[in-house]
């Protein structure tokens, strides 16, 4: 068979779950382990968890992750739901690349045996993060000097009293050098993507966000400006293509219920997401035929004409160039 057709780099992200890596996975996953302390946000830690479990299931084996807690038993969380974590113990944590403290709003500010171990653990030179006011303990062991971070509201006057030396940010997540930090569960995903974008590249973070965050990635230009918003002129014509996946509009029509020329479409699509015009809306129809045969019962003629295609040989060959098998053998979750 031949090789399947590369999706643009806007599109690719959508479809990413589904495209088969050619390339080896050398790399050793990189170890997160969570400190879970009484009344722990639940939320934060939950979100910061469904980021790095994405990115596995893109790239297989790019994270290892553990919940821990200081006595290893079950944890309360601010919900009232209690978690299963290990023992936190030094030597759990020797070959860990980044240990993350997960505090809450309730969370007692105590645990005297965080301060030496994380100074240890800074000694070593192991990243260390927190959620909500998990900066708080990092804070208080001396290893947040001279680094930014945030920290929730509440106890921000606290750690600025107990760490003069940390410069405290109203960011919701600060990823500074070898220190993460988030101030709420927005802000755990952010770091957590910038923590992917850092070690794996842009494509990864993308497609982590493209699933867990849709409507933050939808209208973002490729390239080097991935958080700049399109124009609002492209903006327009991508809502045009995705409006009428079914009955497609030609480039001409497109031009003009948009109210700009051929010529300026496919500037615009080459420089905010490089690649024309044509090819994009073929790549929206074919992932949208994707979804409609994974998650729904819809037969594959039905959805070929749902997603615009004249007839099910043309959709088939052109299913198949990008995914490399025919819809037919598509996973079906909705029968």
């Amino acid at each position: 068979m031949s090789t399947p057709r590369q999706f643009s780099q806007k599109t690719s992200t959508s479809n990413m779950l589904r495209l088969k890596s050619t390339a080896g996975n050398s790399q050793m996953p990189y170890r997160v382990d969570f400190v879970l302390l009484e009344h722990f946000s639940m939320a934060s830690f939950t979100v910061a968890m469904d980021v790095l479990v994405t990115a596995n299931l893109l790239r297989a084996d790019s994270f290892r992750f553990t919940p821990l807690s200081p006595k290893g038993d079950r944890v309360l969380s601010d919900l009232g739901l209690e978690l299963v974590a290990s023992e936190l113990n030094a030597a759990s944590l020797k070959e860990l690349d980044l240990l993350v403290i997960c505090g809450g709003l309730r969370t007692p500010l105590k645990y005297p045996e965080l301060d030496r171990m994380l100074s240890d653990c800074a000694a070593h030179g192991m990243a260390l993060g927190g959620l909500w006011n998990g900066a708080w303990f990092l804070g208080r062991a001396g290893v947040l000097d001279d680094y930014g971070c945030s920290i929730h509201p509440e106890q921000r006057a606290s750690l600025a009293e107990r760490s003069p030396q940390t410069r405290l940010t109203p960011a919701s997540f600060t990823l500074d050098r070898d220190r993460l930090t988030a101030a709420s569960p927005n802000g755990a995903m952010e770091l957590m993507l910038g923590l992917v974008r850092r070690l794996y590249g842009d494509a990864l973070a993308e497609g982590v966000e493209e699933i867990l965050s849709f409507s933050g990635a939808r209208y973002r230009q490729v390239g080097p400006g991935a958080k700049k918003s399109m124009s609002l002129h492209l903006r327009t014509i991508v809502e045009l293509m995705e409006n009428n996946l079914e009955e497609t509009l030609s480039l001409d029509q497109l031009a003009a219920y948009s109210g700009r020329s051929r010529r300026q479409i496919d500037r615009l699509f080459q420089a905010q997401l490089g690649t024309s015009p044509r090819r994009y809306y073929m790549e929206l129809r074919i992932t949208k035929s994707r979804r409609l045969l994974q998650y729904s019962d819809l037969s594959v003629m039905e959805v070929a004409v749902a997603c615009g295609f004249v007839s099910v040989s043309h959709f088939s060959k052109c299913y198949a160039a990008y995914f490399g098998y025919p819809p037919s053998r598509e996973q079906r979750l909705g029968e």
